[in-house]
């Protein structure tokens, strides 16, 4: 009886073990894994005005009345954001624009951009509840930009120079626009290349 249960006390001892070693193992090939797939921020496209360049002016008619003015120094800073009625993407960054907008409101203006069929972007316009925000129609705007996929989004500093752009598809790669404006980094790509 003594020496089944040492025999069961033994493979159990061996059991424990052989798992720590398979959890620290697990562990290390996480860090690694962790270390491969960095952080990407929006998808920077080397084309059109360059981070930190002055953003070009322009007064443009907005979908829900007025003028809005895109770039500029007015002491705020503006998320332009390129979009489609089309766009599935587009749309499911809607909402999380919205609430971005609402958390950093005291500092951060938001300005959609499209080009196309005025009738169907008033009736997106109207559908998406964008009413609080302006939308600027513009092919110009577009071809400035150098804008070639959607969702695009360029960040315009409070001194109306470009502090962040790319092609963003998740809230992940929005927010980055924000972090390459805070530590001064044309994006989080270029930062993690600087640490390394």
């Amino acid at each position: 009886m003594n020496e089944a249960l040492l025999i069961s006390n033994v493979f159990l001892w061996v059991v424990v073990l052989a798992l720590v070693v398979v959890v620290l193992a697990l562990a290390r090939q996480i860090g690694i894994l962790y270390e491969r797939v960095a952080p990407m921020g929006a998808l920077m496209m080397d084309q059109g005005p360059k981070v930190g360049e002055t953003a070009p002016t322009f007064d443009l008619e907005s979908l829900g009345g007025g003028t809005v003015r895109v770039g500029g120094n007015n002491g705020r800073s503006q998320l332009l954001f390129f979009l489609s009625p089309t766009c599935p993407v587009c749309k499911k960054l809607l909402p999380i624009i919205k609430s971005i907008h609402g958390a950093e409101k005291s500092w951060l203006d938001v300005t959609f951009a499209s080009d196309g069929d005025r009738p169907e972007h008033a009736e997106f316009y109207r559908k998406a509840g964008l009413a609080p925000f302006p939308y600027a129609l513009s092919t110009e705007l577009g071809m400035t930009y150098r804008v070639s996929k959607l969702p695009y989004a360029v960040l315009i500093g409070e001194d109306g120079r470009i502090r962040g752009k790319g092609l963003v598809n998740s809230r992940e790669q929005l927010e980055s626009l924000f972090t390459a404006k805070e530590t001064g980094v044309a994006s989080i790509q270029e930062f993690i290349d600087q640490r390394t």
